[in-house]
């Protein structure tokens, strides 16, 4: 089964699992696929999917430039972490899902303990739009998404 149409378990139990192997290189091998991260375009392309979004839609609700939107749906571009962030945003993530594109992204996680980090949490937890966490961003005094 292809990585992106497979079921993942979670970090947690993943991580017990390793921990309780006796050969670190033979869990390697045996666990090869599971340790794989989709490249970000596949992500996206299954998220669209499984919630029944267009990526125009997402690019426009992100934000995002329409010609580089498209280039991150196609894989030819990679983005920067707010370009990422503000992707999560443009298909309505929750915090989990925020965190996890930002993974594939390979990019830094939110981080509570950072004001901005926070704040853009906090948007994600309560269901903000984009427009709405620029706003709150930019009533803080913090910088907003997209201007790095």
């Amino acid at each position: 089964m292809p990585a992106s149409n497979r079921k993942t378990i979670p970090t947690r139990e993943f991580f017990s699992k390793m921990l309780q192997s006796t050969d670190l290189r033979e869990f390697f091998q045996t666990h090869a696929g599971e340790m794989e991260i989709p490249p970000l375009h596949i992500h996206l392309s299954n998220i669209c999917v499984s919630t029944g979004q267009v990526p125009e839609q997402v690019i426009k609700k992100a934000g995002i430039e329409r010609t580089y939107g498209h280039q991150l749906f196609n894989g030819t571009r990679n983005p920067s972490r707010d370009k990422a962030i503000q992707l999560a945003f443009g298909l309505g993530l929750d915090p989990d899902g925020a965190q996890k594109l930002l993974q594939i992204a390979r990019k830094n996680a939110l981080y509570p303990r950072i004001k901005r980090d926070a704040a853009i949490l906090y948007c994600f937890e309560n269901r903000k739009s984009f427009p709405d966490a620029q706003c709150l961003l930019d009533s803080l005094g913090l910088t907003l998404l997209g201007e790095e």
